[in-house]
């Protein structure tokens, strides 16, 4: 172990890597790390990406740093794991990243040309990455959308999947036509069917409204978090309007606060 290394403020990368082995030495580290595996370290990783995701939407820039630092240290994390497993060390991660984006920018590190639109460069992308799926030797069309995604997003890059080979509405009247038919099986579920329908039917129209985003070239999940956004900024404005009148939202009732809503609206919130 190297102390020094451990306690030097500018040690940068190789310090990050210096602190996680002794987090994870089995005599002398953390006892909490110790017991981590790469299953029980997964949901701290999706958190920190949301987080690093909140800090940029809110541009809280002075945040950011740490964030990012957090999010590092997931990946650090997961390599030191891997690395005791003689599974792969941090430095082919980032030799593997490297290699990857050499490949996938020949317009930048080969002989392609730079003049191209964003739009074609996506294109490009996409067909490189399918030749890299290939290569793989990966079974299905949708065998490698990875299951951890939050389900929103994994939902579109399913549709994105199939849709290359051809498994798409060519119209987006039919999605449109497709959302209003779910819906009414999701009211006929409500009135007859158990909870478990219920949860199923609901399932099928989010899945849809995922579909739609896609034909309107909107990231859903990005939608429904400005939305979200939205809906706290207007829901503050009520709280405080309220607070002007000497009351708390339990208070009031749903016709006060729907107007203090429309209001909030109105000025742009």
């Amino acid at each position: 172990m190297d102390d020094a290394l451990i306690n030097d403020p500018k040690g940068g990368m190789p310090r990050l890597l210096e602190i996680m082995r002794r987090l994870r030495d089995p005599d002398s580290g953390c006892p909490w790390d110790i017991e981590q595996d790469f299953a029980s370290i997964a949901p701290y990783t999706i958190e920190e990406a949301y987080e690093v995701a909140d800090a940029i939407e809110r541009e809280a820039w002075d945040e950011l740093k740490g964030e990012l630092g957090d999010l590092l240290f997931q990946s650090v994390f997961h390599a030191q794991m891997a690395e005791e497993k003689g599974l792969f060390s941090f430095q082919e991660v980032a030799d593997t990243m490297s290699d990857k984006m050499v490949a996938r920018h020949p317009h930048v590190f080969g002989d392609q040309s730079r003049e191209k639109s964003a739009e074609q460069q996506t294109q490009d992308w996409e067909t490189i990455k399918a030749a890299e799926r290939a290569a793989k030797a990966r079974g299905g069309v949708l065998d490698d959308v990875a299951i951890g995604l939050p389900a929103l997003m994994r939902a579109e890059k399913l549709q994105k999947r199939a849709a290359r080979v051809g498994f798409d509405w060519p119209h987006i009247a039919h999605v449109v036509d497709k959302i209003a038919e779910e819906a009414r099986e999701l009211a006929e579920a409500r009135e007859a069917l158990p909870q478990e329908k219920i949860a199923e039917e609901m399932g099928d129209l989010l899945f849809v409204m995922a579909n739609l985003a896609r034909h309107l070239k909107v990231d859903p999940e990005t939608a429904l978090r400005n939305a979200n956004a939205k809906f706290v900024r207007r829901f503050h404005f009520i709280e405080r309007e309220l607070e002007a009148r000497g009351k708390r939202p339990h208070e009031s009732d749903l016709e006060e606060m729907d107007g203090l809503w429309d209001a909030a609206k109105a000025a742009g919130l």
